[in-house]
């Protein structure tokens, strides 16, 4: 099996900063893309931003210039620089991984369990 274990959430005031961190672990051949959701209360669930395994990156609009995707292929993990947060970033952020299993010739996707972001104005 597979588990990606995230890291990072918390509070913080209108401005600041945070970083989250998201581990993939279990019987692991591969890691494809990575990447981060958003859901906000009362919401979808939405793309923040994804990396390749080739480090191409995409991101949605309103996070544009203020957050950074990374990740080291080694760790199989992904991490997300949130930097001039505003209080339209809360939400619960989800992990999220394209990984090919020991054994297996095929990519199945995983999430993880979120992390509360609140952004205080």
């Amino acid at each position: 099996q597979v588990q990606l274990v995230e890291s990072g959430g918390g509070l913080v005031q209108a401005g600041g900063s945070l970083r989250l961190s998201c581990a993939a672990s279990g019987s692991i051949r591969r890691v494809n893309n990575m990447g981060w959701y958003r859901q906000a209360p009362g919401k979808e669930r939405d793309l923040v931003a994804r990396i390749t395994s080739a480090d191409s990156t995409n991101y949605a609009d309103s996070v544009k210039g203020r957050f950074t995707i990374s990740r080291v292929n080694a760790k199989n993990t992904v991490y997300l620089q949130m930097n001039s947060l505003k209080p339209e970033d809360t939400g619960v952020y989800y992990c999220n991984a394209d990984v090919v299993r020991s054994g297996s010739g095929y990519s199945d996707t995983y999430w993880g369990q979120g992390t509360q972001v609140t952004v205080s104005s």
